[in-house]
């Protein structure tokens, strides 16, 4: 659908505007389609995505290193890892080489977590299943040239 038919402006400053407007439109819709498809885990996105951060790194992390590869570099990064420590989805640990630091470690419920989720992770793709690779690839290159 049109972007002038899901919000109804008919008038934009001109294509830039428009494209702006387009975006934040288009962001906040994914956000929400994210968030629905993680309520089942309890998490939100930026939990998901230092689930898959721990995950994903051979050695634990500290709170510094998580943060440095978060998709929202404004996120308050050290309350979300304790309140995925609440939900016993991470483990905080005294780093072994400097005590001042803490280690981070996915637990056997983060990885459950992150098994169902990847079970299921179809439903995002498809929220994008009208581009095709041609088109996602161009997509990328064009977010990319705005950043």
């Amino acid at each position: 659908m049109e972007i002038e038919q899901e919000i109804p402006q008919l008038h934009f400053r001109n294509e830039h505007h428009k494209a702006i407007v387009n975006i934040i439109f288009t962001a906040n819709w994914l956000q929400e389609k994210i968030r629905q498809f993680l309520t089942p885990e309890d998490i939100t996105a930026q939990q998901y995505n230092i689930l898959r951060i721990v995950h994903a790194s051979a050695v634990p992390l500290s709170t510094l290193q998580i943060r440095a590869q978060m998709l929202d570099k404004m996120s308050d990064t050290s309350r979300m890892v304790d309140r995925l420590a609440a939900k016993k989805l991470l483990e905080k640990r005294m780093a072994t080489n400097d005590k001042r630091k803490v280690a981070i470690y996915l637990t056997a419920e983060g990885v459950g977590v992150l098994h169902r989720i990847e079970a299921r992770i179809h439903e995002l793709d498809a929220m994008v299943a009208a581009l095709s690779v041609e088109d996602a690839q161009l997509l990328n290159g064009l977010l990319n040239a705005i950043r």
